[in-house]
């Protein structure tokens, strides 16, 4: 398919996040043959210092230099916008896009958007994400531009123990079931829907049993980058 805009993904944040995104554009488009799916340029990085390190335990150095020369890599390969499967590393979207004269296709803004869709103010939505978005106010503060609340997990070290665990050796049915606990600890204070903010979260994100709407972050990114890109999409089955 001739003309398709080409993305660039910063990549390596979690490996198996970025192949999963990578997975989840490929599932989306209806191809016919190599030249209609999605033209993807992928940094993968995994040398990216540490967003945890950084943000939480305050001992790492800043990513955001290492994010920004990403993005200058990708837009002088001929990327004509941006895409980064990981949601903590969006706290340096700043410096990415003083980077680059392209867009950041950004994950949790696109996501919160979509979450507060047909809310009513003072809302709640939950989040299942790393403590360090809790932290900074990366969701809370883009949902409060909808007047729509947040909540995140009160088990903060059991939330941070499992995205350890599943980049160390990938998800089990222990991340499962406390995924399933949290989101069910978040309806019970409030949350009338419930977003997936971290990408390690979204390799189990359709095995999560919870009462209310689940909204998983990468499948937002899957969609805007598909639409950027110009191909067609597949129709509902």
């Amino acid at each position: 398919m001739p003309g398709l805009r080409r993305i660039g993904i910063l990549g390596g944040m979690g490996v198996e996040a970025t192949l999963e995104l990578m997975k989840r554009v490929h599932a989306a488009t209806p191809a016919e043959d190599d030249q209609d799916h999605v033209p993807m340029f992928v940094d993968m990085n995994p040398q990216v210092p540490s967003r945890i390190r950084h943000v939480i335990e305050k001992t790492g150095p800043d990513p955001g230099p290492v994010l920004a020369q990403m993005a200058a890599r990708l837009e002088l390969a001929g990327a004509q916008v941006l895409a980064m499967p990981c949601n903590t590393a969006h706290l340096y979207a700043t410096q990415i896009e003083d980077a680059v004269g392209i867009s950041l296709l950004n994950m949790p803004k696109l996501a919160c958007a979509q979450a507060a869709q047909g809310m009513k103010r003072g809302g709640i939505v939950g989040i299942l994400a790393s403590p360090a978005t809790n932290s900074s106010g990366l969701f809370g503060n883009f949902l409060a531009r909808h007047e729509v609340q947040s909540a995140f997990p009160e088990n903060e070290d059991g939330i941070l123990a499992s995205i350890r665990r599943i980049k160390k050796s990938g998800p089990t049915q222990t991340d499962i079931t406390l995924l399933e606990r949290e989101a069910a600890s978040l309806v019970r204070r409030g949350a009338e829907r419930v977003i997936i903010g971290c990408s390690e979260f979204s390799l189990v994100s359709e095995r999560i049993r919870c009462p209310v709407p689940i909204l998983d972050t990468l499948d937002v990114l899957v969609s805007e980058i598909v639409s950027f890109s110009g191909v067609r999409t597949k129709s509902p089955a």
